[in-house]
């Protein structure tokens, strides 16, 4: 059928870039790394054309950067980036709050609130338990369909980018914390509860708490000389 060719190669293209963002996110490719697509497409015993196109996307999303003759290097982002990040998040989320709250969700959102429930419960569980890895993709998911609630595509896709941004940060610093637990924030079930009964005055001491949780360890981090 014409057409199957790059139907194919771009599904395979998406695939290897979400298994690269996984490693990465997990910690598994840290900070600094450098590779070839040479390597990866050996990795993952596939043709180079898919890989470098995955790994072209990823420099885009900001997670890799391209090494001149050397091939590609996961990203080190500085705990001012950091801090750059959740300013920025800041500014768009309380936007996105105050339009759910004012004017409720998009129309016919009732079984995507069901949906983020249920990533809400498994964050707020994997949070509260330690499991960073978990906590990770049911975060992601859960800010991810919440903001989707405004219906705009693009703020959710953005945000979605500086979410997954701020975890390739935070990752190799928390993965070394022996008391991991107390450095997690879990209040993603408490804010859904907030949103859906319309409480303004909670949703926005609830976002202020999670942006100033984000703030207070990056401050930890400069004075730990991070």
């Amino acid at each position: 059928m014409p057409g199957s060719g790059a139907v194919t190669r771009n599904t395979l293209r998406q695939q290897i870039a979400d298994a690269l963002r996984d490693e990465v996110l997990a910690g598994r490719l840290p900070p600094g790394q450098e590779f070839t697509v040479k390597q990866i497409a050996e990795q993952y015993e596939v043709s180079a054309t898919p890989v470098r196109e995955a790994l072209v996307d990823l420099s885009a999303q900001g997670l890799l950067e391209s090494v001149q003759h050397r091939g590609f290097r996961v990203k080190v982002f500085t705990v001012d980036d950091f801090r750059g990040m959740i300013e920025a998040r800041t500014l768009i989320v309380d936007g996105i709050f105050r339009r759910l709250v004012e004017r409720g969700t998009a129309p016919g959102c009732g079984e995507q609130l069901v949906s983020v429930r249920r990533r809400a419960e498994e964050a707020q569980r994997a949070a509260e338990s330690g499991s960073l890895e978990v906590l990770i993709g049911y975060d992601l998911r859960f800010w991810r369909e919440l903001g989707g609630l405004v219906g705009n595509a693009y703020i959710s896709e953005f945000l979605h980018r500086i979410r997954v941004q701020c975890w390739v940060f935070a990752v190799p610093y928390l993965k070394s914390e022996p008391q991991l637990r107390s450095l997690l924030w879990c209040g993603h079930t408490e804010l859904l509860n907030a949103v859906t009964r319309a409480d303004a005055d909670e949703v926005r001491r609830l976002v202020h708490a999670y942006n100033q949780h984000g703030l207070d360890w990056a401050a930890d981090l400069r004075a730990a000389g991070e």
